[in-house]
């Protein structure tokens, strides 16, 4: 499935070429820094939580690993709108969803830490980034069960 129009060049050849499951390469970078950003919130929230315990409502800040994670996939997510564009529709909202959700969580944390309550995990961020994984596993890895979803279906 080569695209038609080569907006970044040989970019778009390599990233636009299919693997192994007739699947695109950047579909399979997509789920990786979908299931990678899984690790560095994980990470973030550990920090912050660790920054409260230490210094109070003050010393908490973002994680610039997340931060960076956040960013490559909407960077990623959009790039990947210029191959395949509805695929790339979809992925794009569901990742800017998350990143709108994480940034509110993040604002949620502070006010937390400010009226002095214990910091709870980021459930609507996770939540979102399980919906973007849900679409990035379907988007990369469909064809291990194409056969028999074929076969009910």
């Amino acid at each position: 499935m080569q695209p038609s129009v080569t907006l970044f060049g040989p970019l778009d050849t390599i990233m636009g070429s299919t693997a192994p499951g007739d699947v695109l390469v950047i579909e399979y970078i997509l789920f990786v820094l979908v299931v990678a950003n899984f690790g560095t919130r994980l990470l973030a929230h550990r920090r912050q939580t660790a920054q409260y315990a230490d210094g109070g409502a003050d010393e908490i800040s973002r994680h610039p690993a997340h931060l960076a994670s956040n960013v490559l996939l909407v960077v990623t997510s959009l790039y990947y709108m210029t191959l395949a564009h509805h695929g790339g529709m979809v992925m794009s909202v569901l990742v800017l969803g998350m990143v709108i959700t994480d940034f509110f969580e993040f604002e949620s944390r502070k006010v937390e830490a400010r009226s002095d309550l214990a910091l709870e995990r980021p459930k609507g961020a996770v939540t979102a980034a399980m919906v973007v994984l849900l679409y990035a596993s379907y988007q990369s890895l469909f064809w291990l069960i194409k056969a028999p979803w074929q076969a009910i279906v």
